[in-house]
């Protein structure tokens, strides 16, 4: 088995490929998808409950180390199926 990390969301372990990796990048969560951007990641399920769950615990802002409220738009956007879109796909 390949490295394990934690969800910030329900806080189960679980290897790294079947988790997605956000970082925060000027108070905003962006989706880190080769998971090779500089800086502090957190680590979450990409499904909505742990998502709502990590933002309603504030697990983000405490993994990531921000003292900032964060803008989590782009990470719902992507859950809601908008984010989805691989640079330039159609």
């Amino acid at each position: 088995m390949g490295p394990v990390r934690t969800c910030v969301g329900c806080r189960t372990r679980e290897s790294r490929a079947a988790l997605l990796r956000v970082v925060s990048i000027n108070s905003t969560l962006v989706v880190d998808e080769r998971a090779v951007m500089p800086g502090r990641g957190a680590w979450v399920h990409e499904t909505s409950e742990c998502v709502e769950a990590a933002i309603r615990r504030r697990a983000f802002v405490r993994a990531l180390r921000v003292s900032a409220p964060l803008d989590t738009q782009t990470i719902e956007k992507r859950l809601n199926g908008y984010g989805n879109k691989v640079n330039g796909s159609k």
